[in-house]
């Protein structure tokens, strides 16, 4: 745990523009030099150079016990290796040498994106999966005081909780129900860190890759099944109207005079159109009583 309270070097654990070496913090600086400003004010008023000494180190003293946190930050203050509480949001001081603070830790959701490569499913399908965990510290104390570094305990958490969800599950159910799949990985995670004060909010699964032998494959029995749909709907397409014409049969059976008006309305389909022709056979026409029909219609046209 010593390492959590350790100064982080120049470089690392700071924050742009507002750390600088060795834990100083920027506000701090501003301090110093303000006190070094009245110091020196004060000596060239009184000739004396008391005051430039005691703004020196009221200065330094301000510099380095000075320390912000920001609206959604907290750190934890050790006195003599001990734990004082927490600090922040806002300005707070310190006691130099005595004091040490901590990182300070984040308490807004945070993302974390975390992989699985070739984890086996229950089927014994090879396959990658990409997935994103919403997670947040609501307990800074047990955060920092109980586990190192926090954040790469959950990365690790949530690939080992991954790749069991996965091993649980067939290929089928991973791309059917991602929801699922989510829901019940947020809830392995969340026992896990529940105790270090970090509640994981959501699972959110991105995308499942699965070799390229293996989609070509699955297009192939998607495009073989909907084949047979077609031909299945077709042939019950078939039955009915088969069934329907043996139905029109038995009525026309019973009744010539349906089945020639049908035969009427035919050759009026065939002929309706302009430029068509349609040749019917004389015993057809016999048969339909067309021509007397015919020769009726032609004499009142001649008349």
């Amino acid at each position: 745990m010593a390492n959590v309270f350790n100064t982080p070097k120049f470089g690392q654990g700071f924050t742009a523009g507002r750390d600088l070496p060795a834990g100083i913090r920027t506000e701090g600086v501003v301090l110093f030099v303000a006190c070094m400003a009245a110091g020196l004010a004060g000596s060239a008023l009184t000739k004396s150079p008391g005051w430039t000494i005691g703004g020196a180190v009221i200065g330094i003293y301000l510099m380095l016990a000075t320390k912000v946190a920001d609206q959604w930050e907290k750190a934890a203050v050790l006195r003599l290796g001990r734990y004082k509480g927490l600090r922040g949001p806002g300005i707070f001081f310190i006691v130099p040498i005595i004091d040490k603070i901590s990182e300070f830790v984040d308490q807004r959701i945070r993302v974390t994106a975390v992989s699985a490569e070739s984890a086996l499913t229950r089927d014994t399908v090879p396959v990658n999966v990409d997935a994103i965990v919403f997670w947040v510290v609501w307990d800074a104390e047990k955060c920092i005081l109980e586990v190192e570094d926090f954040k790469q305990a959950i990365q690790m958490s949530a690939q080992t909780g991954l790749r069991e969800s996965i091993g649980r599950h067939e290929l089928a159910q991973m791309i059917t129900e991602r929801e699922m799949l989510g829901k019940e990985l947020q809830r392995i995670l969340d026992e896990k860190t529940n105790p270090w004060g970090i509640t994981v909010q959501s699972v959110e699964i991105r995308d499942v890759h699965i070799p390229q032998a293996l989609e070509d494959a699955m297009s192939r029995q998607a495009q073989a099944e909907r084949e047979r749909q077609a031909r299945i709907i077709l042939g019950t397409a078939e039955t009915e109207i088969s069934s329907k014409f043996a139905e029109a049969a038995l009525v026309y059976a019973d009744n010539p005079i349906a089945l020639h008006l049908r035969a009427m309305n035919m050759l009026y389909e065939a002929i309706k159109e302009k430029g068509s022709m349609v040749i019917v056979p004389s015993s057809a026409v016999e048969t339909m009583g067309l021509g007397g029909m015919l020769a009726t219609t032609t004499l009142a046209k001649n008349r």
